[in-house]
């Protein structure tokens, strides 16, 4: 048998699938496999591509490291990107199942609604075109490495930690969603509290960030689909019980109970 350094890229998607399907923590592909970015990138879209032959559908994407506190702390100059599929969806009313994740946290978010498919890369002026909707979210991310501990690479092929999300009410792109105050409550007590500017200074850079990646990519994403832009604040981790919910002034709320 061979060692297990020389796994395949495709041998490391269904690590990182059968992982999340189980809830189940695994090591750290670096801890026995060098892999570049590009690398992730391919094992990411494999371990995506498992489920998609589970008739999972593709309805978005999901942007990491879009704090410049965070890029530094990581020692990178770019954002992360990750796949949203409609399992990860949450609807209005329906519960989080705990024992389907492994040690997850929330963190409020601003989502865009795409108007049409992303066709170039997209500057302040065109990205008018294509906002159909903003509204406030809640992400569930959800690491399937071991102590939630991974590099740069690592988190890439694990599919930047997406794992679920839940929206709020889609509201005219006129809103002010630029800079707003947000929150994130647990059980009705403040966890973390911070504004919509820490997303890469506006959530709209983080907008136009994702048609450079998406064009840069091999990846459609078409009228209908969703842009998660980033988080606001810490996430924080979450448990059985607890009611999660980001509120806004601007943008309003949206609630996440967890069984």
């Amino acid at each position: 048998m061979k060692h297990k350094a020389y796994m395949n890229y495709s041998k490391i998607s269904g690590i990182l699938d059968k992982a999340a399907s189980i809830a189940k923590p695994v090591e750290q592909v670096s801890s026995y496999r060098n892999i570049n970015l590009e690398e992730a990138y391919g094992i990411q879209c494999l371990s995506i591509g498992r489920r998609y032959k589970r008739a999972e559908r593709f309805v978005g994407i999901k942007l990491g490291f879009t704090s410049k506190a965070k890029m530094e702390q990581m020692g990178v100059h770019d954002l992360i990107w990750g796949r949203l599929t409609d399992r990860m969806q949450y609807l209005a009313n329906e519960k989080m199942d705990r024992s389907q994740f492994i040690h997850p946290r929330a963190e409020p978010e601003v989502a865009f609604l795409l108007k049409k498919p992303i066709d170039k890369v997209l500057d302040r002026e065109s990205a008018k075109e294509y906002i159909e909707s903003v509204c406030i979210a809640i992400e569930v991310i959800d690491s399937r490495y071991k102590n939630f501990k991974f590099s740069l690479e690592d988190v890439v092929a694990d599919n930047c930690s997406s794992a679920g999300f839940i929206l709020g009410e889609w509201l005219s792109p006129d809103v002010d969603y630029h800079n707003s105050e947000i929150e994130l409550w647990v059980n009705d007590e403040l966890k973390q509290k911070g504004n919509t500017s820490a997303i890469l200074g506006d959530p709209l850079e983080s907008f136009l960030e994702a048609s450079r990646m998406i064009m840069e990519s091999d990846e459609d994403i078409d009228a209908g689909d969703i842009v998660l832009a980033g988080a606001a604040t810490a996430a924080e981790y979450i448990d059985s019980g607890m009611k999660v919910e980001a509120k806004s002034p601007q943008l309003g709320s949206v609630i996440l109970d967890i069984d």
